[in-house]
Parts: C-alpha cells; sequence; structure tokens
C-alpha cells in the first residue's frame, strides 16, 4: 500500500525537481537515449540550466506562458524542466497540428515566446519559419509577445490542450502538485527504479505521455528512450535491441506492430511490463499482444483534467477482462445517474472522480470549469462507466458520444468491440448519424488490416451474428486508416462530419 499522506507531504514544489533530485543521487546514471545519444542525470540536469538560462535571457517571467512545439527530444524535456524552474508554465503543442490549430492555441494562452525543435520535426521546422523565429543555441525562439501578462497563480506547471478528438480543444490548468502526483504514484504502481529502462514514444506534448511516461520514468530515477515518432518497426527494434523493460502505448500502436510482425510471432525481451492506455482497449487485440509480448498488457483509463491517471490494473494482479482496473490511491470514483445519485454497482452512469490530480481548471473558460467541477471536488470526466463489486471500473463510452436509437441507448464502444474482434480488423469507430423522426443510426468506419481486409458483406454478418438489430451499423465504410491525433487518439468528431455528409 502507499501511504498517500505521507506521499503528498514528500512531493517537491515544482517539478524541476526532478532533474536535480537526479543529478545528486545518482549523477552517472542514463536518463534519456536521444538519438543513439546518453544523457546522464547530470548532463540532464546541465541541460536544463541551459535552457533556463535562455529563456530567462529571452524575457521569460514567472506566470508567463511558453510555448513549444516539438516532438520527443531532449530539448523538449529540458525546456519542460527550465520553464518550471522560472515559474512560468509550459505549453506544450505537437507541431504536426495544422498552421490555424497552432495559432488558435498560441493566440488563447497568449504566450510571451514560443519555441520550435526544428532539429527533430520538419513540422516545427516549417511553424518556426512562419513566425519569423531566429536560430539560438539548437532551438528556433520566435519573437517576444509584450502584450503577455504574467499569470498570477504559480502552482501551475503545465497548460495542456485537449486534442479535441470530440470538439474544440480546451486548455487544461495542471499544477506542478498534481503532476508529481500522478509521476509519483504511477511509477511506485508499476515498481519503477534505476534499472528500468522506458520507451518514451508516447508524444511528450500530451498529458500521458509529459506525466506518466516521462515524468514517472524520470522520478524513479530510471532511464527514458526517447522517439519522436510511432512506427511498427521502430516499436519491434525498441524491444528487441534497446533492452526495453517497459513498454506504454495505445491500442492503435500495438495493433499495428501486430499487423508488422504478422500472426503467431513471439518476441524475445526483457520486458516485465507492458501498458495501454489512451482510448479503448479490446478483447482481442489484448490477448494478441500478449501472446507475442509473454507478458500481461495492462490496462488503464485517464484523461488529461486528471493529469492523467485515474485507474489502472495491478501489476500483481492482471485481468483477463479490460477492466481499467481500480483508481489508483489517492483518487476516489463514483458511478451516477443524471440526477448526480450513485447508481448500483454493474449499472452504467457518469463517471465522476475526485483527488490530488485533478485540474484546477481550463484556461479563460469558466464556463466549461463549471460544467466539469461540481460541488465537493468532483471532476464529471463526461465518460461512461460501470463498477464491479471489486471496485474494477469499465468504461462503456463517453456521454456525449451516446447513440438513441429507437429508442435504445447504443454504445459505440460495444459495437466497436465487436468489429475489432473480426480478426481482418485493426481499429474501428463507430459514431451516430441523425435521422429523420428525431432518431439516430449507427455508423462504423473500419480500417482493416491490409493483409486480410474483409469484404463489407463479411463484416456485416460478422455484427449481425453478435449485436441486437438496434445496435448493427446501418452504414459501414471502409478507410485506409481514420483519422486520428498524434497520440494515436480517433477523431470522432471528424468521423461524424463525415457521417453527415453520407
Amino acid at each position: 500500500m502507499i501511504d498517500i499522506p505521507a506521499l503528498l507531504a514528500a512531493l517537491p514544489a515544482r517539478i524541476d525537481a526532478i532533474p536535480t533530485t537526479g543529478a545528486a543521487r545518482t549523477p552517472d546514471a542514463p536518463a534519456l537515449v536521444d538519438a543513439g545519444r546518453t544523457l546522464t542525470y547530470r548532463d540532464l540536469a546541465a541541460l536544463v540550466d541551459r535552457r533556463a538560462d535562455l529563456l530567462r535571457a529571452r524575457g521569460v517571467r514567472q506566470g508567463d506562458r511558453v510555448l513549444l512545439a516539438s516532438e520527443n527530444c531532449a530539448d523538449q524535456v529540458a525546456l519542460i524542466f527550465a520553464a518550471a524552474r522560472l515559474g512560468a508554465w509550459i505549453v506544450n503543442v505537437n507541431p504536426r497540428l495544422t498552421a490555424p490549430e497552432l495559432d488558435a492555441i498560441r493566440a488563447h494562452c497568449g504566450a510571451r515566446i514560443a519555441l520550435y525543435t526544428a532539429a527533430v520535426s520538419p513540422e516545427a521546422e516549417a511553424h518556426a519559419a512562419r513566425a519569423r523565429a531566429s536560430f539560438d543555441d539548437g532551438l528556433m525562439v520566435g519573437p517576444l509577445n509584450e502584450d503577455c501578462v504574467p499569470e498570477e497563480d504559480g502552482d501551475v506547471a503545465a497548460l495542456v490542450y485537449t486534442t479535441g478528438t470530440t470538439g474544440k480543444p480546451k486548455g487544461v490548468m495542471l499544477s506542478h502538485r498534481s503532476l508529481l502526483f500522478v509521476a509519483a504514484v504511477s511509477s511506485r504502481l508499476r515498481g519503477l527504479g534505476p534499472a528500468d529502462r522506458a520507451w518514451g514514444v508516447l508524444p511528450i506534448s500530451h498529458v500521458y505521455g509529459l506525466t506518466s511516461v516521462m515524468l514517472g520514468t524520470l522520478s524513479a530515477g530510471a532511464c527514458l528512450h526517447l522517439a519522436p515518432r510511432f512506427t511498427p518497426a521502430g516499436m519491434l527494434h525498441a524491444i528487441r535491441a534497446d533492452g526495453l523493460s517497459i513498454v506504454q502505448g495505445v491500442p492503435a500502436m500495438y495493433a499495428r506492430l501486430l499487423e508488422h510482425v504478422g500472426d503467431g510471432a513471439r518476441l524475445d525481451s526483457r520486458l516485465r511490463f507492458a501498458y495501454a492506455g489512451g482510448s479503448p482497449l479490446d478483447p482481442a487485440l489484448k490477448i494478441a499482444v500478449e501472446r507475442l509480448l509473454g507478458v500481461p498488457l495492462h490496462n488503464g483509463y485517464g484523461l488529461s483534467e486528471a493529469a492523467p491517471t485515474v485507474s489502472q490494473t495491478r501489476l500483481d494482479a492482471p485481468r483477463a477482462d479490460t477492466s481499467v482496473g481500480q483508481t489508483i490511491p489517492g483518487v476516489e470514483a463514483r458511478v451516477v445517474d443524471k440526477t448526480g445519485r450513485d447508481v448500483a454497482d454493474g449499472t452504467a452512469g457518469e463517471l465522476w472522480v475526485r483527488g490530488p490530480n485533478l485540474m484546477r481548471g481550463y484556461y479563460r473558460d469558466p464556463q466549461a470549469t463549471s460544467a466539469a467541477l461540481r460541488p465537493g471536488g468532483w471532476l464529471n470526466t463526461g465518460d461512461m462507466a460501470r463498477r464491479d463489486a471489486d471496485g474494477a471500473l469499465f468504461i462503456v463510452g463517453r456521454t456525449k458520444e451516446l447513440i438513441i436509437r429507437s429508442g435504445f441507448n447504443v454504445f459505440p464502444l460495444e459495437v466497436e468491440t465487436v468489429l475489432n474482434a473480426h480478426p481482418g480488423v485493426t481499429q474501428s469507430a463507430v459514431v451516430g448519424r441523425a435521422v429523420a423522426g428525431g432518431n439516430e443510426e449507427v455508423i462504423a468506419f473500419v480500417q482493416p488490416d491490409p493483409r486480410r481486409a474483409p469484404p463489407e458483406d463479411e463484416l456485416r454478418a460478422w455484427a449481425t451474428a453478435r449485436l441486437a438489430p438496434y445496435k448493427r451499423p446501418a452504414r459501414i465504410v471502409m478507410m485506409d486508416a481514420l483519422p486520428a491525433a498524434p497520440n494515436g487518439k480517433v477523431l470522432k468528431h471528424v468521423l461524424q462530419g463525415m457521417a453527415a455528409q453520407l
């Protein structure tokens, strides 16, 4: 058991204590592996010092927002800690965003300055050129925004913009305490230590890669192998050649790996832990990945507003089902009906959570903040869940994605799970489409396995045998690839727009 009061009391004031502590305790231990180069904790601390000096010289002050367009690299890690040292808020954005998307975030946050790691990302280089950024010590640095007004809240460490999978992105304000809490608890639950080597391909510009992967790994004194982009070949090489003991990813990454290696493959590795999060995990994929890797594939649940971890399955008690596990120590959960009353175990309802991991609110959006943060310190996650008698949570879908078909509730995840179980399907996404009479119909978008793409009538027969009539897709649309954010999440609002045009 983790002593939560003791853990909270021992947390440092700011996240930049992580590299400083690592350099003091194990200066020569490897902290990062980046493009074949190993940085020790001493090296990382020195790089943080250098980047803090650069930001200070460029006029960054406490309470300023520092926008960083970067893919995973050592400079990105160092700049996150450097901004924290100055009391500034880091605003990580993925450079694969379009120019209008990135500009909207920069305008909304009112960034004092924007930096671009052009050396590792051609998209970051293009954004830097458009912003008329200048070269400074290996980075591209944009002009100073003299109109930036520093924020007074010194507890905020990061402003994380949601991926906008269901709509317009919002700026989530995460405190040093929330990030440090999740990093500490996650690393303890995974049993992370200095001997571990973790794979860092999940974008650090998103909260999963930032907190659970980057901060969690480094707070434990372990080594993080950075990768700017996911490829199945890169994942295979990292597992086989880099001596990884920890691998974390989203389900779509594991599905692509299975496509790459072929049926029946088995990987020899040093892995002791594999984890899936960020989107629903279907049973067929879980079984196939466990057969491939030779270790249980643990599952979990979180969201940006919870920094991000809410629950995960226990390392010492792997599950055969696709539960997202029990809430992590220090975090509480309720499953409630539309009136906010708790529902019985086994009944689906809205998932509310409470704990030290929660956001301070949405930046410059008090209306959205009051809608999400409820009395008593609870966050309405916007997700639908049910809870078993043992406390294990099962995510059944998002509240906004619920489809009402002829008066019946259809959870897209249930339909997706059936379609994904077909051996010729890599992944699927289901949305609703309004039809006459105030009704909705089910539209399924399917990304087939290119080695054995099934004909549509075969998929229809598969769904008919496994789904009640009101749950069956009215249309099945085959796509080479589903639209996805850089972190692998399917962009359902894009598919809803496509469905409306069918």
